[in-house]
Parts: C-alpha cells; structure tokens; sequence
C-alpha cells in the first residue's frame, strides 16, 4: 500500500509537470489582417511583444490563461512540497480539479472568449493547438493521481494508529451528523414574531434614513451659506 501510495504522489508530480510545460507549446493561432501567428501558452498568458513580417505588436495578456499557468505552478510547487509537508495533500487535489475543469472550458468553448487578441487588427480566425486540451487531460488525471495519494496515505495514517484516528469519509460523515443535530436544536420563530421583526426593522430604516436624509440636508444648505 506504501509503494502505491508513493506510486501516486510522484505521478501527481509528474503529471503537473507536464501540464506546466505544455503551457510552453502551441496554444493558439491567429488569422489576422496582418497575417498569421502561432502563440504558445505563456505567450498569451503573460503578454508577449510579437513581430509578424514588418509589424511588431504588444500583446495583452489573456487573464483566463494566466489564471491556469499559475494554478498549475503552485499544484506543481505544492506536490514536490508534500513530501515533506503534509498538510499540502489536501490543497493538491483542490488546486489541480479547479484548474484541470477550468482549462477543459477554455479549451471547449470558442477561442475568442479566452485568448486576448489585442493589438492585432482585423482578427479573422482563432484556432487551438493540441495543447490547450492536453494540458486540460494532463490536470484532470493529476488531480486524480493527488486525490488518490490523499485517501490512500490517509488509510494508512488510520490503519497505523489502531483505530485512535478516523479516515477522511467517516470524519465527513461525522460533520454531517453532528450539524443536523444542532440544526434539530434551533427553535424558528413562529409568524407572528417574523411580522413584528420585520416591522420594527423596517421602522428602523425609515427613521435612519430620514435621519441621514436631514442630515445631508442641513450640511448641504450650510455649505451654501459659507460658500455664499
């Protein structure tokens, strides 16, 4: 179980590695009046200044994508961490599925909603490389491989303490246990207390708010007079 559990913490590695490298080819094509350019992830993440034939453009940055390549950083930095803290193990998973379903988005829905085609003119045509896709696979199957690595090093956490500690499924269960009780033990007030509360608080608005309404009144008519 051991093996396997440290099979699954190094293919998380591995797996945000390779995500965070596939940010560093072809994301995206543009067709534009100018021509033609190719944009690798960081590219169109950061902001780059591109040249095309004569032309030169500073690209902005598209923020959708900048978002990704920094989740994909911090679930790579946060894996290698893991090793020796592990605390990280349950930031890992939550770091790869967001960004893992955030980048199957980008790569599903239309091109131009995510990639930041200013300064070029006359945008014709955005076209997705491989990449975008991949690097949404790659995330996907890491937060899987870190998900895996948290329960099953947590099994083992439980199996080693003789019953002294309680998996991560019956401490959730547990949670859910203990709130519906406290939700037993609150006492709703009945109708008539709801109307009188909320009639006292919508007498206390109208007297607030003439307050302030007088208030603002008055030192807008001094302001007159000294101004005057």
């Amino acid at each position: 179980m051991k093996i396997v559990n440290r099979i699954c913490q190094i293919l998380a590695i591995i797996l945000s590695l390779g995500a965070l490298v596939l940010f560093f080819t072809k994301f995206a094509t543009i067709t534009f009046s100018g021509g033609e350019a190719s944009f690798v992830g960081a590219e169109l993440g950061f902001g780059i200044k591109k040249t095309v034939g004569e032309a030169s453009y500073d690209m902005a940055r598209s923020a959708d994508i900048l978002f990704c390549f920094f989740l994909t950083a911090f679930g790579l930095i946060f894996s290698i961490f893991s090793f020796k803290s592990k605390g990280l193990r349950y930031a890992v998973p939550a770091i790869g599925l967001i960004d893992g379903i955030y980048m199957l988005v980008i790569a599903l829905r239309k091109p131009n909603l995510f990639v930041d085609t200013r300064p070029l003119p006359d945008v014709t045509k955005i076209t997705y490389g491989k990449g975008v896709l991949l690097a949404a696979i790659a995330l996907l199957v890491f937060a899987v491989a870190a998900a895996a690595y948290l329960f099953i090093d947590d099994y083992i956490e439980v199996k080693a303490s003789k019953g002294a500690k309680r998996t991560i499924f019956k401490r959730v269960i547990a949670f859910f246990k203990d709130y519906k009780s406290e939700v037993k033990k609150i006492v709703w007030p009945g109708i008539k207390d709801v109307a009188k509360n909320t009639l006292i608080v919508l007498v206390m608005c109208l007297i607030v708010g003439a307050f302030i309404w007088l208030l603002d009144f008055g030192l807008g008519k001094l302001l007159e007079v000294i101004l005057g």
